[in-house]
């Protein structure tokens, strides 16, 4: 099983990659990886929190798709009706955009320390972007 590590903020959170619910979209992620951005919270959605990604085309139709990710999925949205984005919730997800709901591949579980992940969750929304890495363990 690999094992990926995602930072939040410079915490790290031990997350688990769903290869056998999602293969294509767990290697088009490893594709990218060492992968780092900024995290800002959603507006539509619940308590998560996305990295916009626009009109990235990672060449992926939907598997192991949902629309209401639990605390510590991550899925990816491959695009479509709204840009295509990551999510990553640590509440009650209701995955959506301004063009209604959407679901996104489920690829990528964060494991450990789920009450921290809700905290730094809460900070993006009163504080702003954090910045987030995603590596191998």
């Amino acid at each position: 099983m690999t094992e990926l590590v995602v930072e939040i903020d410079g915490e790290s959170f031990p997350a688990r990659l769903e290869t056998d619910r999602a293969p294509k979209t767990v290697e088009a992620f490893l594709k990218v990886l060492p992968y780092s951005e900024r995290i800002i919270h959603v507006r539509w959605s619940g308590e998560a929190c996305w990295i916009p990604l626009g009109d990235k085309d990672f060449g992926l139709g939907y598997e192991n798709a949902t629309s209401h990710p639990a605390p510590g999925e991550i899925i990816l949205y491959p695009g479509g009706v709204s840009e295509t984005e990551i999510l990553l919730s640590y509440g009650p997800t209701a995955f959506a955009s301004k063009a209604g709901p959407l679901a996104g591949n489920h690829f990528l579980t964060i494991t450990d320390k789920l009450g921290r992940l809700a905290e730094l969750g809460r900070d993006t929304l009163w504080s702003g972007a954090k910045s987030i890495q995603f590596r191998l363990a």
